[in-house]
């Protein structure tokens, strides 16, 4: 779970069935609905809920649909790559590419896939010189 030192806050990706993929910023005591609210469906395809919004219950920062199968997380905090700094990058494992997510805040304002076809992304690091690492199950790392 990556961890913005600046504010304090905690940032979680999760999976859910088929769609409904979720980031959402963890807050002591905070419900997050699963599986009284979703954005996804069963395996099967029959529905989870009809619902996705519920008071009392967050909405996650960003969701996917269709799944991507979300896996590691990191914010970019470097300057290194213009325009970037601030976004966050995700692996994909059922897509197998990375992606970044633009942010103004904790709202999501693009998206941006890199690297499609490199292979299940399993986990994303800030390297030491401000590269980022994608490593990937059965393939050499990056």
């Amino acid at each position: 779970m990556p961890f913005i030192r600046d504010t304090g806050v905690i940032w979680d990706n999760e999976h859910d069935a088929r769609g409904g993929d979720e980031i959402n910023i963890v807050k002591k005591g905070a419900n997050y609905g699963w599986p009284v609210i979703t954005y996804g469906i069963n395996y099967s395809g029959t529905p989870i809920t009809d619902k996705t919004k519920m008071e009392g219950m967050q909405q996650p920062i960003h969701y996917w649909v269709p799944s991507i199968a979300p896996s590691g997380m990191v914010f970019v905090t470097t300057d290194k790559y213009q325009g970037w700094k601030g976004s966050v990058l995700v692996g994909s494992l059922a897509f197998q590419y990375l992606e970044r997510l633009e942010l103004n805040g904790s709202k999501v304002t693009g998206r941006e896939k890199l690297l499609e076809g490199m292979g299940r992304v399993r986990s994303i690091e800030q390297g030491p010189r401000w590269f980022y690492l994608c490593r990937r199950r059965g393939k050499r790392n990056l």
